[in-house]
């Protein structure tokens, strides 16, 4: 059991990053909706649940310690080298973006420079990828449960402690800039583009367990915890749409209203969030080009993350909005590829 728990705290902590803790990505693609938005959450939940479930457990069934190998094994020749690009270039661009998130903590809750926060988080990043597959899934779970407990408090308390109903907020949720136009859309590319960047690391992961059951259940777990944690995301930042809607990090605002060191605790628990995910992208990222453990790895992923620096100053809000969509649409057809993959693993084993 406590093996399936740490798959599945895992796979929380390698989606749930910058965008997600923070509240951005929730406001853009289901808050944004208002009351519709929410059944966009029900939609993104039933699907994550599923595809956690299917890449935990193809990774252990291949043993696989690259995305490489199982994207073109499920996918083929021809589609396979489409989508394990597209995993790639959403491995590095996502790491970019997690950079950027650090920069904008330290801005909105210290008012610090963003380079201050963008500095900190390269530095650390850059030494954990020189660890070992299993040290570095022991890093991203253990954090995940943190942010799981923070994330109800703030749910709840806000639910609780509403000054205005959710029809008074509806308009103002409204008003703000959604990631995709359509509310179903939105929450199929939601998944789309947190699958595209989870996948080569749950992959990885399931690789590491031998145990397919516990592969497969830690998996589908961790899809269905994320699944609530969007809910309770939605419900705070909607809830509160009056005092988050001019801010770049809502949760984070939230709960600096709640309490000033609420509001310090939860910026230190984003902090790691956003770590979990950035090393997650850089460490899959490194893998798919150079064998973990090598020097060869250790020099590329040096490179990689140099890159990503300097790419970050770019500004966390901008390459949410832009980015994400963008990779969600790709990310399509991973969607796809996986949805068919047990059907066509099915077939291989009769063969």
């Amino acid at each position: 059991m406590k093996k399936i728990l740490q798959i599945a705290s895992a796979f929380i902590g390698i989606i749930v990053g910058a965008g997600f803790a923070s509240g951005q990505e929730i406001l853009q693609y289901f808050t944004s909706f208002g009351y519709i938005g929410t059944i966009g959450v029900i939609v993104s939940t039933a699907l994550f649940t599923y595809l956690g479930m299917i890449l935990t457990r193809l990774g252990s069934q291949t043993q696989t310690t690259s995305h490489r190998d199982v994207i073109y094994f499920i996918s083929g020749r021809h589609l396979g080298i489409i989508v394990d690009y597209i995993i790639v270039f959403t491995l590095f661009g996502v790491g970019v973006v997690m950079i950027a998130g650090a920069g904008s903590i330290f801005n909105q809750q210290f008012g610090l420079p963003a380079f201050v926060g963008i500095t900190t988080m390269t530095i650390i990043v850059m030494l954990t990828v020189m660890l070992d597959i299993h040290r570095v899934v022991q890093i991203i779970a253990s954090i995940a449960p943190f942010l799981i407990f923070m994330v109800m408090l703030i749910s709840i308390y806000s639910l609780l402690t509403m000054d205005h109903s959710f029809a008074k907020m509806e308009p103002i949720a409204l008003e703000q800039t959604s990631a995709v136009s359509n509310w179903l859309l939105s929450a199929v590319n939601y998944v789309s583009y947190n699958i595209a960047l989870g996948a080569s690391m749950a992959l990885v992961m399931g690789g590491a367990e031998p145990n397919r059951r516990k592969a497969t259940i830690g998996g589908l777990l961790g899809g269905l915890g994320i699944g609530i944690l969007i809910l309770f995301n939605h419900l705070a930042i909607f809830s509160n749409m009056e005092l988050v809607a001019n801010y770049e990090m809502p949760i984070l605002k939230i709960a600096d209203e709640m309490s000033p060191i609420l509001g310090m605790v939860y910026s230190v628990i984003l902090f790691g969030m956003i770590f979990n995910t950035a090393v997650s992208m850089f460490f899959s990222f490194s893998a798919r080009f150079k064998p973990s453990g090598t020097s060869a790895f250790r020099r590329f992923s040096i490179i990689t993350i140099l890159l990503a620096f300097a790419l970050s100053f770019v500004g966390f809000t901008k390459l949410v909005s832009f980015f994400y969509p963008f990779i969600g649409y790709m990310g399509l057809f991973l969607i796809v590829v996986l949805i068919i993959a047990p059907f066509r693993l099915r077939s291989h084993a009769k063969k």
